[in-house]
């Protein structure tokens, strides 16, 4: 027990660390591949996220959607890509290939499409190499670039307010 708030606390250390040394890159690139994260408890229709990368015209290859999921054995059955607390180590230290693989694609927008204050979900925002980060409103606004405030139930106004964002930026073919 001692030892479990012991890694809480080097995770939480090295997110901080993450955090601070974060720039924002905003240039005029296109958007052509997209990175979803999710905690699955909270919302769970992949569909949605592969009807927006249509909409985007983004080709169905360059969309990942991973989600976390505090009961794992319940997650497996329905998603592939799904991840855990088991996965994270001392440090911000991944275990696991398959989302280690998806930190280290350089999205050109990653979604985060989750709500609770949960620090692996975090720790994966942070560590990922995506360019342009777009998430619900949260504690922690140093996570995303930018930021929509909707409850998530709201997918289609989160999908317009995104649009007309990356619109105005000038992300969108």
């Amino acid at each position: 027990m001692i030892l479990k708030g012991f890694k809480e606390k080097s995770n939480i250390k090295y997110l901080n660390k993450l955090l601070s040394k974060r720039q924002l890159n905003v240039n005029e690139n296109k958007v052509e591949s997209i990175g979803v994260i999710l905690n699955i408890e909270e919302f769970n229709d992949y569909e949605s996220f592969r009807i927006l990368a249509e909409d985007l015209q983004i080709h169905s290859n360059k969309l990942k959607v991973i989600a976390f999921s505090e009961n794992l054995n319940q997650a497996t059955s329905i998603w592939n890509d799904c991840f855990n607390v088991k996965d994270f180590g001392w440090n911000g230290i991944v275990k696991n290939p398959d989302l280690q693989l998806f930190l280290d694609t350089e999205f050109d927008v990653l979604i985060n499409y989750y709500e609770k204050e949960i620090l692996e979900l975090k720790l994966i925002t942070a560590l990922s190499k995506a360019k342009f980060k777009i998430g619900i409103l949260q504690t922690d606004e140093r996570l995303n670039d930018l930021i929509v405030k909707i409850p998530l139930k709201e997918f289609n106004i989160f999908k317009s307010e995104m649009f007309k964002y990356l619109t105005i930026l000038n992300k969108i073919k």
